[in-house]
């Protein structure tokens, strides 16, 4: 037998997903046949599975410790360093890391680690103000792609994740991007158009009318800086995503001619090399950079007001000196 005593991380969310948390591998089926058969028990009474567990329950599973771990060995994250995570900002209830180009912020198959296993390695290490993350698996609340680096905010307890789920949902923050796209652009602009994405071929086209199974979006931006190479002008971007559609960044701003250095799938094919020659670049040259938190009604006020920002990449550095801008002069 083994007593599972739920935690403010915990409490909130439904027996059965607190059950699947601690047994990942367990099917549905066999835990609500153990509750059923009061092998699994909450509070010393019968569990039907939809009760919401509050801080102080004791849950009591009445199976072998054979039985347990055998539905526990999803957990285990052997190759996963805590010490990659670049952490930004941590509390009691959520963490923001700062994410490298290269790392996926959840996994494609099932044999990858990403920014999900790294944050649940890095939580099993530590107790903080005697509260044991062993057990929780943490889950992040925004993705960036693949090869876009920056900001991504993971909820270490279930009301943090319900808190961040809702500000990112309901668009309680701000988020800013920096990108350098071709081109001399000189003004602040409004990008409003539509988003069609092709699921077979993993990519989207932006369009000025709606239809069927489009997406309405917005994208901001205010131009930074200038540089030059080989006699064409690039500029530095900060980009305000008011929406959060998959690209939407990289394909709306394509969409007016002024496509992110290093983008293989929506970017010119001799922008491409180009960088790749000068500089070794093999991706886009997009950084989630910062997020500025509102007064949000759903989140507690510890949260109104706070800006986090992510430094940019060496590489992403390296390029703006070799287009001749000056990485000391970025501006909120």
């Amino acid at each position: 037998m083994q007593v599972l005593k739920v935690t403010s991380q915990d409490e909130g969310q439904r027996l059965d997903k607190f059950l699947g948390k601690f047994m990942p591998e367990a099917p549905k089926s066999f835990l609500y046949k153990m509750m059923r058969k009061k092998n699994i028990v909450i509070n010393g009474k019968k569990a039907e599975g939809m009760e919401r567990v509050a801080e102080g329950d004791e849950v009591k599973l009445f199976l072998s410790d054979a039985t347990i771990e055998g539905f526990k060995h999803k957990t285990d994250l052997p190759d996963a360093e805590p010490d990659k995570l670049d952490i930004i900002f941590e509390d009691n209830d959520i963490l923001v890391v700062n994410k490298p180009v290269g790392m996926l912020s959840q996994k494609a198959d099932k044999d990858d680690i990403s920014v999900v296993e790294y944050v649940n390695a890095y939580l099993k290490t530590k107790t903080i103000r005697d509260r044991d993350y062993s057990v929780f698996n943490a889950g992040i609340c925004n993705r960036l792609d693949r090869n876009t680096s920056g900001l991504i905010v993971a909820g270490k307890t279930v009301r943090g994740l319900q808190w961040m789920n809702s500000i990112f949902r309901e668009r309680g923050l701000k988020k800013y991007y920096l990108c350098i796209v071709r081109g001399n652009i000189n003004n602040a602009e409004r990008l409003d158009g539509y988003l069609i994405k092709n699921e077979n071929h993993n990519n989207v086209t932006i369009t000025q009318y709606e239809t069927e199974g489009s997406s309405r979006i917005i994208t901001e931006y205010e131009p930074l800086q200038h540089g030059s190479l080989d006699g064409n002008i690039y500029t530095l971007l900060k980009v305000h995503l008011v929406t959060g559609k998959a690209h939407q960044i990289r394909a709306h701003l394509k969409s007016t001619g002024h496509p992110v250095a290093g983008d293989a799938k929506y970017g010119h094919k001799d922008l491409y090399k180009t960088f790749r020659r000068e500089f070794g670049l093999r991706h886009q040259l997009l950084h989630a950079w910062r997020l500025e938190f509102g007064d949000f009604s759903s989140i507690p006020e510890k949260y109104h007001g706070i800006v986090l920002e992510a430094p940019l990449p060496k590489e992403f550095k390296d390029i703006m000196k070799g287009l001749g801008m000056d990485v000391t002069a970025l501006r909120r």
